[in-house]
Order: C-alpha cells, then sequence, then structure tokens
C-alpha cells in the first residue's frame, strides 16, 4: 500500500494535499497502464520540496526524496497549487512554458489527468472533476 512520508500531514496546500490524497489511494485506476517515476520539484524562493512519485501499472508510491526519476518536473510552487487545485489547465501552462518537464513527458500527463477540473466544473456538491483536457 502506498504511503506518504513519515512525519507529513496533508495541509491546507493545494499541493500537499493531491499528493498526500494520491498516495493514500495505493492504486489509481486512471493510471493502470502507466509506469515510471516522477519527481516533482516545487520551488518558492529559496526553497526546493520534492515530490517523487512511483507508479507501478497503478499503484502509487510517494517520497519526498531528491531521487533519479524518469520524468523531473520543475515549478513554482505557487504554479502548482494552482494546477493541483484545478485553477490553471496544465497542458496550457507548460505550453507557455511556467513550467519544465525534463525525461519522459508523458508521465507527467498522465499524472495530471488526476487533478480537478476547473471549479466550475465541481458543480453545487464540490466534487473533485477530472481535467481532461491535458
Amino acid at each position: 500500500m502506498a504511503r506518504a512520508a513519515k512525519g507529513r500531514a496533508a495541509s491546507g496546500d493545494p499541493t500537499e494535499r493531491f499528493f498526500e490524497e494520491l498516495a493514500s489511494r495505493g492504486k489509481e485506476p486512471l493510471l493502470h497502464n502507466t509506469s515510471g517515476t516522477v519527481r516533482i520539484d516545487t520551488t518558492y524562493g529559496a526553497t526546493t520540496e520534492h515530490f517523487h512519485v512511483t507508479v507501478d501499472k497503478g499503484h502509487v508510491t510517494l517520497s519526498h526524496r531528491n531521487l533519479r526519476a524518469d520524468t523531473v518536473v520543475l515549478a513554482d510552487r505557487t504554479l502548482f497549487n494552482e494546477m493541483a487545485s484545478g485553477t490553471v489547465n496544465t497542458l496550457a501552462a507548460y505550453l507557455r512554458g511556467l513550467f519544465t518537464i525534463e525525461g519522459d513527458p508523458t508521465l507527467m500527463t498522465s499524472l495530471a489527468r488526476l487533478f480537478p477540473g476547473p471549479p466550475s466544473s465541481h458543480g453545487p456538491g464540490g466534487t473533485r472533476g477530472e481535467q481532461r483536457g491535458t
């Protein structure tokens, strides 16, 4: 079963919340054909936080270690918070050069499918939408 890094609790931060929720699922059906590693490095000022995600045919694990990965994403934390909360479309942000991807971009594309859609797509119940346009 996937586990979040020890000592880290989900917070009000959309990026933390997204990764903690993803790791707690253990298996993500939308990633059933996906295998590989993605390290997302988010920067806020001089601070960089690492989210190392391993996907093995839908089984997801997370660590906060700076490990080698098939895909490395470098993004400003504020931007990644907006992507993780559905207020910024991941593909549009990438095409505008707002973050970089080194390695296999299809792994980030697969993860981006799990981001919520725009807040207006959540409906009155506030349910999580899917950002299919990425």
